[in-house]
């Protein structure tokens, strides 16, 4: 192994210099003409969420004055500003409106949002018949809107996709609307697959993905990858190299320029490939092999806001959709062990984004290092943030959500592990230890131990994005 150098050090003995700034126009437009798009990452359209008012307004007792709808309206536009790719729609109220007719509008909407207005009972057959158009249904009832509510709960114990909310925290119908996006952005996905898939049965499996969730899993060869890393311009890969890692760098250990500007070429070709695909994510099982091992270029894409999952991992690239979608956040995928001493578990890995708070964050701090099981290539030690609470989770067998809750009391840089480390303190470490998994998880090795790790605490939100989905929610530990 090399002595390390700081940063500065190691561009002085860079030959890139001055020429960057002119080459940055050149990788621009090779990275927009190459596939003939001019938007990266792309965005997908609106989703789009149907609004419903339910309960008689005006001065009647237990009622809603007329002017809590246009509240209401005016909130719905803040949230369409804030999410920036949700679509508010309808918006009648019950009565007038006549309760059949508008069921039948609801129909090829994304989501529904209902307002419990008023009514003791008497609004509760109306939400009712609206939540059995099946959709994912919100109901959003404020106290003092009457005892209608008493009814509610019976449609999640029938498995009705509907969250409820009782509540007077308005915050709430931001979370939830956010939530409502997740199926159907994974409807309009494409995730490129390389060498094929690994995890459990369902997941592998193209056909079961997009029954379930929509989906479409894009095969490619390793090969394929060879040649279009071969095809990307070797300039605009020094100016990635440079701007993106070599000049953002704390410091760089063992790898070489060259093997830098490898790495970031391989990201070029990995990029033109999801333009070409209409990928929004991509794993690979050949991610530590030719031509170049993934882990630059699967940060930098959950760095972007899409998803780059190691080895195959068909489980986790899912769970990472889902998180991204619902929250905007990129996970790590980690290999865990326990310290029960400490009452933690120790996450480690040597792929990991340096924007854990998702696009428009600030980077982590991060070392360049040699992906440390081979010793070789090129990989990142990430520095996250102490005190930081995080979410870990794992999508399995398409219908179950293992999930925990944690927070980061340590960073460490032991050579035994992965480059990127960080040590959570979590609820009951031994007993989170005997549940691993609870039961419900089988396979081989990596589908048994990976997790991956996000930013906040999301239990609540999964919780009820299982409703609207449709799938179990189980926590370890």
């Amino acid at each position: 192994m090399s002595n390390p150098i700081n940063r500065r050090e190691f561009l002085r003995t860079s030959a890139a210099g001055a020429g960057a700034a002119l080459l940055g126009t050149r990788l621009g437009s090779w990275s927009t003409t190459a596939a003939g798009f001019e938007e990266w990452p792309p965005k997908m359209p609106p989703v789009k969420i149907y609004k419903v008012y339910v309960g008689r307004t005006g001065g009647i007792y237990l009622s809603r004055p007329t002017q809590e709808i246009a509240k209401f309206e005016k909130y719905l536009a803040k949230v369409e500003r804030k999410l920036g790719d949700v679509k508010f729609i309808g918006g009648d109220l019950i009565p007038p409106a006549e309760l059949d007719k508008v069921a039948t509008k609801l129909v090829g909407s994304d989501g529904v949002l209902l307002f419990h207005l008023s009514g003791h009972g008497g609004g509760a057959p109306a939400l009712g018949r609206l939540v059995n158009v099946g959709l994912p249904t919100a109901v959003f009832s404020q106290p003092f809107s009457g005892h209608g509510w008493m009814y509610f709960p019976q449609w999640q114990k029938e498995a009705k996709k509907v969250v409820l909310l009782p509540t007077s925290d308005w915050d709430e119908l931001d979370r939830v609307v956010a939530l409502m996006r997740v199926a159907p952005r994974l409807r309009q996905t494409r995730i490129i697959v390389v060498r094929g898939p690994q995890g459990t049965a369902a997941a592998c499996s193209a056909e079961q993905v997009k029954k379930r969730l929509g989906a479409e899993l894009v095969p490619i060869s390793i090969e394929e990858t060879v040649k279009a890393h071969q095809a990307v311009d070797l300039k605009a890969a020094e100016v990635e190299a440079e701007q993106y890692w070599i000049g953002k760098a704390r410091r760089i250990v063992e790898p070489s320029r060259e093997e830098i500007i490898n790495s970031a070429r391989f990201y070029l070709a990995v990029k033109d490939m999801m333009i070409k695909k209409r990928a929004q994510g991509i794993t690979s099982s050949g991610c530590m092999g030719r031509p170049a091992k993934g882990c630059l270029t699967f940060s930098k894409l959950n760095d972007l806001g899409l998803v780059g999952a190691c080895e195959g991992d068909m489980d986790s690239t899912l769970t990472m959709l889902m998180f991204n979608y619902a929250f905007g956040i990129p996970g790590f995928i980690t290999d865990p062990v326990f310290d029960t001493a400490r009452n933690a578990l120790i996450h480690f890995h040597c792929t990991s984004a340096t924007k854990m708070d998702g696009p428009n964050g600030k980077r982590l701090p991060f070392t360049i290092r040699t992906q440390s099981d081979s010793e070789r290539g090129v990989s990142l030690d990430v520095e996250n943030r102490i005190g930081q609470v995080v979410t870990c989770a794992k999508f399995i067998d398409l219908d179950t959500m293992l999930i925990s809750t944690g927070k980061i009391i340590d960073v460490t840089h032991d050579e035994l592990g992965c480059r990127t480390q960080f040590v959570t303190e979590v609820t009951d470490a031994r007993k989170m230890f005997h549940n691993w998994g609870a039961g419900v998880l089988k396979g081989g090795v990596m589908t048994l131990l990976h997790r991956v790790v996000f930013y906040g605490d999301h239990l609540q939100s999964i919780k009820n994005l299982g409703v609207l989905m449709g799938f179990n929610v189980i926590e370890e530990g």
